[in-house]
């Protein structure tokens, strides 16, 4: 099995340290994709910013705290942003998470909100990258607001990334929250559309088809949280309500390829990471839907270059499962 070092110093992969922001709504899936991150010796995270989404903004922030104890990162600074989308109402989300998200996950000795930094999440996520052009690459997991309000601020921003991976958005018309929408997109299908046509550096998109096709085995599973580790205890604990839901009749019907809950904001923080970990993807024009009783939130894929768009996204295909196999065992180490 590869060490985290293995991964990081491949001779493809650069030595220096990549640098990245997050943008999340921790619930279950960013915590295991933080989670990832935080162990990877490759990566510097210079800042997270929190956003509304699966929990209200406050559970957002203490669970973000709650996922950096555990890692022992709390010195990497957390900041509060958006709370409600743009334009839409708030969504409803399933309680398959647990009313915090994090699996109604408990500690008396939880991080005071007190770390959260003074400063407000859109104008630290703009200083950030201007203090590090061309370095950085930003990995947002959650609705996309933040970044929204970020680049109508600074309309250069999206210039001075390195890159930009999310998690969001659909390809075959499959929902995760509705019929045909993805949670995120959904969330603030406004914001989507402004990052989806403003960013103009390269951008990745983890679509929900991704996590559908590309899961893992429950044997994995089982051998993931078995490790005698605070880190495996604490990612058992918090997924343990969502593993049930996965497991589900319904829920299975999603997943295309081997029957697993699949991590899905993981896949975008392991393509930040890991260069070779993406091995098929499409370079297409994309926007979001604006409309529509059933389809507002949905991501388009512009196949026939109709839109005319010269900004084009890479839409994650396939992955290197065994890459992220190695990712989430050392991840719990």
């Amino acid at each position: 099995m590869q060490t985290p070092a293995d991964i990081c110093q491949s001779p493809l992969t650069s030595m220096k340290k990549k640098k990245l922001i997050f943008d999340l709504n921790t619930g279950v899936a960013d915590a295991q994709a933080l989670m990832v991150a935080l162990a990877a010796p490759c990566v510097e995270i210079l800042g997270i910013t929190c956003c509304f989404g699966n929990t209200p903004l406050e559970s957002v922030l203490k669970n973000t705290l709650c996922v950096l104890k555990v890692c022992k990162k709390l010195e990497i600074p957390v900041y509060q942003g958006c709370s409600q989308p743009l334009l839409a109402k708030k969504c409803q989300v399933e309680d398959c998470l647990g009313k915090d998200a994090l699996g109604d996950f408990s500690d008396p000795e939880s991080p005071s909100l007190d770390l959260v930094q003074k400063e407000n999440g859109v104008t630290a996520l703009i200083k950030m990258v201007n203090q590090n052009p061309g370095e950085v690459s930003l990995v947002a997991t959650a609705p996309l607001t933040n970044l929204a309000v970020a680049v109508q601020l600074d309309p250069s921003l999206s210039k001075k990334l390195k890159a930009l991976y999310i998690v969001g958005g659909n390809t075959d018309s499959s929902g995760n929250s509705t019929v045909c929408r993805e949670f995120n997109f959904m969330a603030d299908p406004e914001a989507a559309r402004i990052v989806l046509d403003c960013y103009t550096c390269p951008t990745y998109i983890a679509p929900w088809e991704l996590s559908c096709s590309n899961s893992l085995s429950w044997s994995f599973c089982e051998q993931l949280l078995s490790q005698n580790t605070e880190k495996a205890s604490f990612l058992k604990k918090i997924s343990s309500l969502l593993m049930k839901k996965a497991q589900s009749p319904e829920c299975q019907k999603e997943l295309t390829a081997v029957k697993m809950f699949s991590s899905c904001d993981s896949y975008a923080v392991a393509a930040a990471i890991e260069d070779m970990f993406v091995t098929e993807s499409e370079e297409v024009a994309v926007t979001v839907e604006l409309e529509g009783t059933y389809t507002r939130g949905m991501m388009v894929v512009d196949c026939m270059e109709l839109l005319n768009k010269k900004q084009k996204a890479i839409l994650i295909k396939k992955v290197d499962l065994e890459k992220l196999k190695n990712l989430f065992l050392n991840s719990l180490k």
